[in-house]
């Protein structure tokens, strides 16, 4: 295999390769499983195996554990720390006693206090990216990238991000301290980015989009029959479009895409991965297997036709999806 293509994120010189690795089914959170059961070896090999590949960047967020995902990382980096480049994020409040609030905190002193728990957490002198998580409603975004672009006056972080924003808070952000990437769910069943503006002013400010849950938290792979296929305490089930009638009007969908992945002779994963780097974003398919994360690096290399992609399209315009992408909490917190 040779390594993976690298692409420029954002205007101001991060370079990283295009595909990431999402590390937050490495873990619990919160006591709840993510995409079922972790194993903190086969995760460890699997951060090892990404670095073998060129998938060197690796995201995480102070929240999955929480603080459980960021010291897994740091065993894994240990001694390779400058081999990687590490994106994490902060926001939804952890308190002393290492407990989640669940209140979104960005104030800048709490901005201050966990990035020094990050760093702390990941053994490491500097964070490559620093994401705000969900954008603080108590808290002018001005503010907030105030205490951020601080931290990269003193070389803490490098580059600074944001999470599921609105276009409109975006720009506000982006006056204050250049931002170089925003992530948000992206993928065939999840292309609300195209609806609300974030697309094209992500291209207008030339800030890199990065994609998480390109699989549809699953769904896309395929392997999914059934809303019993999760363990009881899995926190899709949680999700709407896993519930119900929902789940069984995507699954249709699914079978469509899966008829056009066995004609290209690629899996459902490989094929919607393939179509998140059509669209010139850097997915974080997420995973804790070896075996996964190789199948993945696969998708780098496929080439759509315009025909193909039309068809691939056809199946899941904008919108086509059901039910929501989060709880009703969840999505109140999303696009602000």
């Amino acid at each position: 295999m040779s390594s993976m293509k690298t692409i420029k994120l954002g205007g101001q010189g991060l370079e990283v390769p295009v595909e990431g690795l999402g590390c937050m089914g490495m873990t619990t959170l919160a006591g709840q499983e993510i995409y079922g059961s972790a194993d903190e070896k086969e995760a460890i090999a699997t951060i090892h195996r990404a670095l073998e590949l060129g998938i060197n960047f690796l995201d995480t967020a102070d929240l999955y554990g929480p603080l459980l995902n960021e010291r897994l990382i740091k065993k894994a980096i240990f001694s390779k720390r400058e081999k990687y480049i590490i994106a994490t994020k902060f926001g939804y409040e952890v308190d002393d006693n290492e407990q989640l609030t669940w209140r979104i905190n960005g104030r800048p002193d709490y901005v201050k206090k966990a990035v020094e728990r990050s760093l702390k957490n990941l053994a490491t002198d500097y964070i490559d990216l620093y994401y705000l998580h969900r954008v603080d409603p108590e808290t002018p975004i001005e503010e907030t990238v105030g205490a951020m672009a601080e931290l990269v006056a003193s070389g803490k972080v490098k580059y600074i991000g944001l999470s599921e924003v609105s276009a409109q808070t975006l720009k506000k952000a982006h006056n204050i301290h250049p931002i170089t990437a925003v992530q948000t769910e992206y993928s065939l069943f999840e292309r609300s980015a195209e609806e609300n503006a974030l697309v094209d002013t992500l291209e207008e400010l030339g800030i890199g989009f990065v994609a998480y849950s390109p699989l549809g938290r699953g769904f896309l792979t395929g392997d999914l029959k059934s809303p019993d296929d999760f363990d009881a305490n899995d926190f899709r089930r949680s999700i709407p479009r896993f519930q119900g009638e929902n789940f069984y009007r995507n699954l249709e969908l699914v079978k469509e895409i899966q008829k056009l992945a066995a004609e290209k002779s690629v899996t459902p994963s490989q094929l919607a991965i393939a179509w998140t780097l059509t669209k010139g974003t850097v997915p974080i398919p997420g995973t804790r297997r070896v075996k996964n994360l190789e199948a993945n690096y696969a998708a780098a290399d496929i080439v759509f036709t315009s025909e193909e992609l039309a068809a691939l399209e056809s199946i899941v315009p904008v919108g086509k999806t059901s039910g929501d992408r989060y709880d009703q909490t969840s999505m109140s917190g999303i696009n602000l």
